[in-house]
C-alpha cells in the first residue's frame, strides 16, 4: 500500500495547533469592505477552529 498524500491545497489553508485542533481564516475579508460593519471586519480577523464532520474530513486530508 503506497503512503498517503497529503491535500496541498487543505496544507496551505488550515494550520494544526499544538493542542491538536484545526485553525483556519474567515471568509469575506478580502474585499468589499466599505459596506461591512467594523465588528464584522473584526470577526473576519480572528481565525476560527474547524469542528465536527469537517475536521474529520480535514484530517484524512493532511494525514493527521
Amino acid at each position: 500500500m503506497p503512503k498517503m498524500k497529503t491535500h496541498k491545497g487543505t496544507a496551505k489553508r488550515i494550520k494544526l495547533t499544538s493542542s491538536g485542533k484545526f485553525t483556519r481564516r474567515r471568509a469575506f475579508g478580502t474585499h468589499m469592505l466599505s459596506k461591512k460593519s467594523k465588528s464584522r471586519k473584526r470577526a473576519i480577523g480572528v481565525s476560527a477552529t474547524v469542528t465536527g464532520s469537517i475536521a474529520k474530513n480535514v484530517k484524512r486530508a493532511l494525514g493527521v
